[in-house]
This record gives structure tokens, C-alpha cells and sequence, in this order.
């Protein structure tokens, strides 16, 4: 991602949303990552180019800029983040005026005009756009994130530490947290540029774990470094996933008549058991591939309102467009608050099937079309049978394939991961 590419994406997608005759705006959200200064100037300047303002939301949550892109009237809102990866990681999420992240087809559209030569639709010299730092978006993403919750409802009595991953919400989820009455610990809360989702957050948190324990917290909730996922840690330091996380929110939702369509919209690397905890319940987890675009995808088409990813990105379309870690949090408080129970005891919803992820990192090529892999994995296949699963996959942000299976058998999961890693390892020393 260099500041050429991002401002031929602002210029591609400036010209691709401007609609009707008003003066078309952009709403502009980033993280902590040092490069998001390069980033955000480059798409300014293309932005400008096309003839759309800009307006700048400084650092922030990815949810608060899909908020804001409908709140604001905006022709598209972009987040300038890398997610959960390390701060040399950068990247451009990319959502409509409904708040909604694109297509594929649409992406693959922008992406076509970047090796064009799109000078002759720029805008001219007296319809530039102009670009302004606007303020109050921490307080307007703060209240709406309150609003989630009922009016009466307060958080007083909960010691809760947050840890903030040292990314965008460092600054509005423990304000958020205290509005609502909650003791709050922050940790984590210090951005360098250098410093987002290393060692902690929603992919390291061990560091959470150690501060409940420390100040005997009655929850934990870490986040990554753009906001949009989250997990839990229960008073026993226990880490609560996106799996049980989203069981125990269907399962409220359900019993008060909340819930839409019957079931749950997750992926094909959420845990079979909470496949069989939701079916126990009458209700249909749905799978899609992995990316919650995917996910919010299926839940717009069949009329669902809770999904998300055993990662911790969980989506309410009652409240959200898009994962929100915040949001999802508040829930979950909203379920330990009313059951007055421990938070170990209230998210533990089922006990999940032995499953085993791998990554295996690569550099060119193509691994899974290879005869030996190609072979282990249909070998590993045919020992799992009816009783597990197997899913292989390249990830979607980082040069690695994911291996993962789950069964009721431990070691039998473990050894067909092994094996199938062990090849994939051979071929790449080989090469």
C-alpha cells in the first residue's frame, strides 16, 4: 500500500459514487498505524481530484465510519486500517452511502480503474473538492453505541477492564463504558504508530486475562485494532470467543422475541458446536465463507440480525452495518446485568468440538493445487468422516493458508492438521 495506489483509490472510487448534482462527500476514518498519515493524505488528494470533500474523522472505529457515512449523508465512507494485523499492515475499507462495505463486483469495478488513465474525468479546477476535520464524531459514535442498550440500563456495579489494542477506540470505548456507569481499567490506551495489536487486543489477550485477574474485574473485552471484532474474558481470565458470543446473544435475543429469521449467519470456521447448541434450541446456523462481508451478505438476504466469526467480529444489523466490538460488548454486558450471574457462568453456552487451526506461511505459488497436498487433504477428509470437519483456506489479508479441522476425536484432529501442515512444509522446502 504506498501513497500512489492510495490516492489512484481515491480517485477511482470518488468517481465512482458521485451521484446527482449536490457536492459529493467522503467520510474518512483511520486507525493508529503509523502509515495512516501517508494513507489518509493520499486519499485526500484523490479524493479532492475527483471533486469530492473530504471529511476527516481522525483516528476511529471502523463501525463509527460506517455509522457516520449514513449519519453524514456521505457518498462513501473509507477506513484507512489493517484490522488485527501489525502496524506495518495498512489498508482501505471501502463503504457505500448505506453504510454497507461493497461488493465484491463493485471493488473488482474500482480496482479495474486503478491501471487506467482516469485524468480526463477528473474534476476541474473550480470544482476541486475540499477536505475539513470535523469534530464531535467520538461523541456522536459514543452516544449511538449507547443507545444500543435500553434507556433504564446501567453498568454501575461492573468493574470491567478493557483493552483497547493501543488502536482506534482507544479513546471512546472506556469513555463509553464509563457514561454508563461502569468502573473501567483501561489498558493498552497508548498509540505510537508502532504499537496496535502487538501483544494484545482481541488476537493477544493474555494481557487482559492477567488484568482481571490483577484487579479481580468481573469481565474482560479486548478489541482489535480498528474495533470492528472483540472477545471476552471471563472473572476466571478465561477468553470468551465470537462462537459463544454470538450463542449467547441469540439465545437472549430469541427468548424475548428478538430474533429475526430462526438462526444465525456465521462462518465455515465457527465451532460445530455451537452449530448443535443452536439446533438443540430449534434454531439454523447458517454458514458463509470467512469475511464478514460475507456474513452481512447472508444476514440482508434471508432476514437474519445476529452473525459474525468465531474470530470476534459479531454483527447486530439491528444496530450495525458492519462488525462493532463495542456494540457486541454492550450485549453482553446487557446479559450479565439482567441474570446477575458470573460472567463465566452466563457466556459459557456450550461446550465446543476439539479444533485445531494451523497457518502455514508462503511465498508464490500455488500449494493447494500440488498432487501431495491435494492428496493429505482428501485423506484427512475421508479419516474425519460425518463426525468432523475440514477447512483449508488462503487468508484474506495476510500470505498464509489456514488448515483447519475439528472432530470429536482430539488426537484424530490434531494428526490430520500435522499432516497436512507437514506436507505443505516439505513442498515449500523443496521449492
Amino acid at each position: 500500500m504506498t501513497a500512489e495506489v492510495a490516492m489512484k483509490v481515491g480517485m477511482a472510487a470518488g468517481l465512482s459514487f458521485q451521484r446527482g448534482h449536490h457536492r459529493h462527500r467522503v467520510v474518512l476514518g483511520k486507525d493508529t498505524r503509523l502509515s495512516g498519515y501517508m494513507i489518509e493524505n493520499a486519499l485526500v488528494a484523490g479524493f479532492c481530484a475527483a471533486g469530492m470533500d473530504v471529511f476527516l474523522l481522525g483516528p476511529i472505529p471502523t463501525p463509527a465510519v460506517a455509522m457516520l457515512a449514513r449519519s453524514l449523508r456521505a457518498d462513501i465512507g473509507v477506513m484507512i486500517s489493517a484490522s488485527h494485523n501489525p502496524y506495518y499492515d495498512n489498508g482501505i475499507k471501502l463503504f457505500g452511502p448505506d453504510g454497507y462495505k461493497l461488493s465484491d463486483e463493485i471493488e473488482m469495478r474500482i480496482e479495474a480503474q486503478l491501471d487506467q488513465d482516469v485524468d480526463i474525468s477528473l474534476a476541474d479546477a473550480d470544482g476541486l473538492g475540499r477536505a475539513k476535520r470535523v469534530d464531535g464524531v467520538h461523541d456522536r459514535y459514543i452516544e449511538f453505541a449507547k443507545r444500543t442498550l435500553p434507556r433504564s440500563m446501567s453498568l454501575a456495579g461492573l468493574r470491567i477492564v478493557v483493552d483497547c489494542a493501543n488502536g482506534a477506540a482507544y479513546k471512546v470505548a472506556p469513555a463509553a463504558l464509563w457514561e454508563l456507569g461502569a468502573e473501567v481499567i483501561t489498558i493498552n490506551n497508548e498509540p505510537n504508530g508502532f504499537n496496535i495489536n502487538e501483544e494484545c487486543g482481541s488476537t493477544h489477550p493474555v494481557g487482559l486475562s492477567k488484568k482481571v485477574h490483577e484487579v479481580r474485574a468481573d469481565i474482560g473485552i479486548a478489541l482489535d485494532g480498528d474495533a470492528d471484532r472483540m472477545v471476552i474474558v471471563d472473572e476466571n481470565g478465561a477468553v470468551v470467543d465470537g462462537d459463544q458470543i454470538m450463542a449467547l446473544i441469540a439465545e437472549s435475543w430469541h427468548q424475548s422475541g428478538r430474533l429475526a429469521g430462526g438462526g444465525v449467519v456465521a462462518t465455515v470456521m465457527s465451532n460445530l458446536g455451537l452449530e448443535r447448541f443452536l439446533g438443540e434450541a430449534g434454531l439454523q446456523l447458517h454458514r458463509t465463507q470467512v469475511g464478514d462481508r460475507y456474513v452481512v451478505e447472508h444476514m440482508r438476504a434471508h432476514g437474519l440480525n445476529v452473525g459474525g466469526e468465531q474470530s470476534g467480529h459479531i454483527v447486530l444489523s439491528d444496530f450495525s452495518t458492519t462488525g462493532d466490538g463495542l456494540v457486541s460488548a454492550l450485549q453482553v454486558l446487557a446479559c450479565v446485568k439482567r441474570q446477575n450471574k458470573p460472567v463465566s457462568e452466563i457466556c459459557k453456552k456450550f461446550e465446543p468440538v476439539p479444533q485445531l487451526m494451523k497457518n502455514v506461511r508462503f511465498s508464490g505459488g500455488e500449494p493447494l493445487e500440488t498432487a501431495p497436498v491435494k492428496a493429505a487433504i482428501e485423506d484427512a477428509r475421508n479419516r474425519l468422516g460425518k463426525s468432523g470437519r475440514l477447512v483449508i483456506r488462503p487468508s484474506g489479508t495476510e500470505p498464509l493458508i489456514r488448515v483447519m479441522a475439528e472432530g470429536n476425536d482430539q488426537k484424530l484432529v490434531e494428526t490430520v492438521v500435522n499432516d497436512i501442515v507437514g506436507v505443505m512444509a516439505e513442498i515449500k522446502t523443496a521449492a
